[in-house]
């Protein structure tokens, strides 16, 4: 791999860097919103498994009353 000196590698990062597209502030909210409604959903998911399976197990052992 070739080396290159700092001012080259600094102006290489610059002109990358300008190539990015930033998300609006829409964009960021709206993919926010749906990242926590995903993990509500999760959540619930798999508070009810783990309830369906406890009981599953507590009456297969013998222990749930």
């Amino acid at each position: 791999m070739a080396k290159t000196n700092p001012f080259e590698f600094l102006q290489q990062v610059r002109a990358e860097a300008s190539k990015v597209t930033w998300p609006t502030r829409r964009e960021t909210v709206v993919t926010t919103v749906m990242v926590l409604i995903m993990v509500t959903l999760a959540s619930l998911f798999f508070l009810l498994a783990d309830k369906v399976l406890s009981l599953g197990v507590g009456l297969v052992l013998g222990i749930g009353s």
